[in-house]
């Protein structure tokens, strides 16, 4: 049984331990982090959404839980799998953050500087390039139609969403579902405002990640994204990665390696001539703590 120390008993009730989690930012995206290794953790939606609420649990843009990789993943190198939880209980496929995020913490359990990680989208590499800085292979991006998914066969390097202020799109998979909107001045656009009617829109049925993005000289560009679930983020890996494919794409630039100035910072991207993306940036430690029994999961 766990004995309370004297700083427990200045505090009432902190020594009632429940499940352990850090919470980390990259580029103030923020995660919730829990390891399910040792001990399996199966939030439900309720309360995955209450973990994430700022108002009734850590509050972050993600839940991310750390488990033990499929044998043939284990076989061939991953030392976890990744499971991503959006703010509304629903498991997103990919997030490039939250992936930087524990591939630093992985590299620091096994001083190592390489990393396999297994998610939905794959297994991925994350490398030790610096001081809290890593930079994880993001996998393939794909404009098929099928892929993304669409509802129907559609043009995804100029796909015709409306009339509106944000007509024509450019529409990617990198493990989960984007479009990228081209625009002359970011400033100029009220993502929050237009975003959600494209996300609903019965194209998409899966939802879709709203990128706007300026071109500020052939490798570097701004971004703004909003996030399904998350609403706009200060950052969102992703959507850099998929960014900078678009613009290869679009014919804006021939640069294959891209930095990405976003809100709350900077990311380098790299598009190989296969299509596959590799993203470098920082991460940062925040605390750590316990989660309520009532958010223990199965």
């Amino acid at each position: 049984m766990h004995q309370l120390s004297k700083s427990d008993k200045e505090w009432p009730g902190i020594g009632q331990r429940g499940r352990a989690f850090l919470k980390m930012h990259g580029l103030r995206n923020h995660f919730v982090i829990v390891d399910g290794r040792a001990q399996p953790f199966h939030p439900d939606r309720r309360e995955i959404v209450a973990i994430c609420d700022p108002q009734a649990g850590v509050g972050a843009d993600q839940l991310v839980v750390i488990e033990t990789p499929a044998p043939g993943s284990r076989k061939a190198g991953a030392v976890a799998f990744l499971r991503f939880y959006n703010v509304d209980g629903a498991e997103a496929e990919a997030c490039g953050n939250a992936t930087r995020c524990v591939g630093w913490l992985l590299l620091e359990e096994r001083a190592v500087d390489t990393v396999l990680l297994e998610t939905r989208n794959g297994v991925l590499e994350c490398r030790r390039v610096g001081d809290r800085r890593v930079s994880c292979g993001m996998g393939q991006i794909s404009m098929d139609w099928k892929s993304i998914p669409l509802s129907e066969e559609r043009d995804t390097c100029h796909l015709r969403i409306g009339d509106g202020q944000l007509p024509d799109a450019v529409a990617l998979n990198i493990g989960n579902p984007h479009v990228v909107f081209f625009v002359d001045d970011i400033d100029a656009f009220d993502l929050r405002k237009l975003a959600p009617p494209i996300q609903a829109n019965a194209l998409f049925p899966k939802q879709v990640n709203v990128g706007i993005a300026q071109m500020l000289g052939p490798d570097r560009m701004r971004l703004a994204v909003y996030e399904r679930a998350a609403g706009l983020t200060e950052a969102c890996g992703s959507g850099a990665c998929v960014a900078a494919f678009a613009a290869l794409a679009r014919g804006l630039t021939d640069e294959r390696q891209m930095t990405i100035e976003m809100p709350a910072g900077e990311v380098g991207i790299v598009i190989s001539d296969d299509g596959m993306a590799t993203m470098t940036g920082p991460v940062e430690y925040c605390f750590s703590g316990y989660l309520q029994d009532r958010f223990g999961g199965e």
